[in-house]
């Protein structure tokens, strides 16, 4: 805003000095044009010409060479001064999010070595070198045992240890180029995973702070990588925990439907028997977490089809499926169960029978895909409707025997419904939306509304 006054103040400056000369002082008055044209020249001449003088010579703007001996000097041109890089190292990914690997130790040792003090740095386990770059990496081999003594030091110890000889160092091999280093251990929890060393070619050791803090940055994102994995490991047993809870009373009845057609209706049981190992197949084999819903569409029509066979004209089926959710991806085995629920909590309970409805839509604007089970059933108790919006899906004993009726028929329902929104939980934090509703009409309605994939 300064410097914007002062130009001001020149334009106007040049004007009036302008008009002083050609107008008053010269006899006669110089015409306007000329006078206007002297003007715009000046003017254009002071606008253009005044950064410039402002920020002075242009070779003075080169930046100053390091004081010899600064903590910033660096004859090899890799050093930077220690908060830029542990700013850097903030704001990057980091290659050991993913785990304390071989691969992601010598990505990350890569990254960090123009940003540290040092020759060389590595990245180790507990036991072995994990990664090395620098000035004797011709003897410390990833994947081979630590070759100094005092990278075991900083494992056991779980502190920083600052050597400043090579003896301290402790290299076995004899000709090695390193003499000094700092070395950091690195933790998940209080546990100490490995270390971070940082090695000097001179007597001159790494800045031990700037050290620990980058290790304390790297440590972090290992536990961030333990808790991605501890999180997989709880949604792949949910998966299996979902696969195990097939009801093995749907097993019984449709066995015995085919048993029941077998003699009367061959090429119908035959059918249905192919229908019941597609149904199987695809709980048991399908991997990861996500497919199609391409494909659990058609699981839920295997599973319908042999439930219609079981109830017949009891069990009404109605689709209504946007073409665009076909390639959507959605948690796999999510749509079955609900579906379940609603042919044997809602559908069989009822004498006359009713209809199940499958909705599916994508919402472009929201990038959402929104999935809506519904069925015309007996609806479901108010306490059980509690229990499952209010308690966090929560399920009890209690809950339990409402669902399932006295003979405890389908007991898995209740666990079911808490194991899916467990396992929602797990895949899409709070990006997600499962609510359960019964209508005035009657019935059940289920609507799992998940981020567009």
């Amino acid at each position: 805003m300064r410097g914007s006054l002062i130009l001001a103040a020149a334009v106007l400056g040049i004007w009036t000095l302008i008009y002083i000369v050609t107008q008053v002082l010269v006899t006669p008055a110089l015409p306007v044009l000329p006078t206007v044209g002297i003007g715009v020249v000046l003017t254009v001449a002071v606008v253009l010409g005044y950064p410039s003088a402002l920020r002075g010579p242009r070779g003075s703007r080169s930046l100053r060479s390091p004081r010899r001996g600064s903590a910033g000097a660096d004859p090899h041109g890799r050093r930077d001064l220690p908060d830029r890089g542990v700013r850097d190292l903030a704001v990057r990914s980091i290659p050991l999010r993913s785990g304390l690997t071989q691969d992601a130790a010598r990505r990350t040792c890569e990254l960090l070595r123009p940003m540290l003090s040092g020759d060389a740095v590595s990245i180790t386990d507990t036991e072995d070198i994990l990664a090395y770059i620098g000035p004797g990496e011709n003897h410390h081999l990833p994947g081979g045992a630590m070759q100094t003594s005092a990278a075991p030091r900083a494992v056991r110890r779980g502190k920083t240890v600052v050597v400043r000889d090579k003896a301290s160092v402790g290299c076995r091999e004899p000709d090695c180029e390193v003499i000094s280093a700092v070395i950091a251990p690195l933790r998940i929890g209080q546990r100490v995973v490995g270390t971070l060393g940082v090695y000097q070619a001179t007597t001159q050791i790494p800045p031990k702070q700037l050290v620990e803090d980058m290790a304390n940055m790297l440590s972090l994102h290992l536990e961030l990588a333990e808790l991605d994995r501890e999180k997989q490991l709880a949604a792949s047993a949910r998966l299996d925990a979902l696969r195990a809870q097939i009801n093995p009373h749907f097993l019984f009845n449709i066995l015995n439907t085919i048993a029941s057609k077998a003699r009367t209706r061959p090429e119908e049981a035959r059918e249905l028997l192919l229908r019941l190992s597609e149904f199987f197949r695809y709980a048991v084999r399908q991997e990861g977490h996500f497919a199609e819903f391409a494909q659990e569409y058609f699981f839920v029509r295997t599973y319908l089809s042999l439930e219609q066979a079981r109830f017949g004209s009891r069990l009404q089926v109605r689709y209504d499926i946007d073409p665009q959710a076909l390639t959507s991806r959605v948690p796999v085995l999510t749509i079955q169960p609900l579906v379940e629920n609603a042919v044997k909590h809602g559908i069989a309970p009822k004498k006359e029978g009713g209809t199940v409805r499958l909705r599916a839509r994508v919402d472009p604007l929201t990038r959402t895909t929104s999935i809506r089970v519904s069925d015309d059933g007996v609806g479901m108790d108010p306490e059980v409707l509690t229990a499952l919006t209010e308690g966090g899906g929560v399920v009890g004993d209690s809950t339990d025997a409402v669902l399932t009726g006295p003979d405890g028929a389908g007991g898995h329902a209740g666990v079911g419904l808490k194991n899916i929104s467990e396992r929602l939980d797990q895949l899409f934090g709070d990006r997600y939306d499962l609510s359960i509703a019964t209508p005035k009409s009657g019935g059940t309605v289920v609507e799992l509304k998940i981020p567009l994939r």
